[in-house]
């Protein structure tokens, strides 16, 4: 089913009160996930600005922005940089750790994912203070590769997030966004 122009991507994002703890406001994706229209509508939306930029590769996130970015990287005919919590990938690894609210992890790619020369969209569904992405575009440039632009279906814009990578040279692009409420 091609997707609508008009379908309003934010109406159909469902908003779940007080998870995972009291007074947080979570932005359920999965409705979006559901609905045809929408999800087509949110990969060519997350595409478009992207689509003469002269991207290579495009890199998700672990896990969610695995959907986007992999259906992201087919819209643009481009391959796909799989960011992954550690542990998870079988061959020679680059990693970096960052900050979470109670403690650290760490994300890794394949070390042959990108090269020197290679333009790369980093893709998530959403950013709030931009730790995880921030983490991801350290790691990607830990290749030589240049990051091109983020691209998010959400933004949470009184976290930060997007101001964070701005901050790092890199544009931001997001569909929608939710201010605290």
């Amino acid at each position: 089913m091609p997707p609508r122009s008009d379908v309003c991507l934010k109406s159909i994002i469902r908003t779940v009160p007080d998870f995972p703890k009291p007074g947080v406001q979570y932005r359920d994706i999965t409705t979006l996930l559901s609905h045809p229209e929408a999800l087509a509508a949110s990969v060519q939306r997350l595409a478009d600005p992207y689509r003469d930029a002269g991207v290579h590769k495009v890199a998700g996130i672990d896990a969610r922005g695995f959907i986007f970015g992999t259906a992201v990287a087919i819209e643009l005919g481009v391959g796909f940089i799989p960011v992954r919590k550690a542990g998870k990938l079988p061959f020679d690894t680059l990693e970096e750790d960052y900050a979470l609210e109670y403690g650290s992890d760490t994300l890794q790619i394949h070390a042959d994912a990108a090269a020197p020369g290679d333009n790369v969209l980093l893709v998530d569904d959403l950013i709030a203070t931009g730790g995880t992405a921030a983490a991801a575009i350290s790691l990607l440039r830990q290749t030589g590769c240049d990051v091109l632009g983020a691209a998010f279906l959400v933004d949470l814009p009184d976290l930060h997030g997007a101001t964070r990578i701005r901050s790092m040279d890199v544009p931001v692009t997001a569909l929608v966004s939710f201010d605290g409420d």
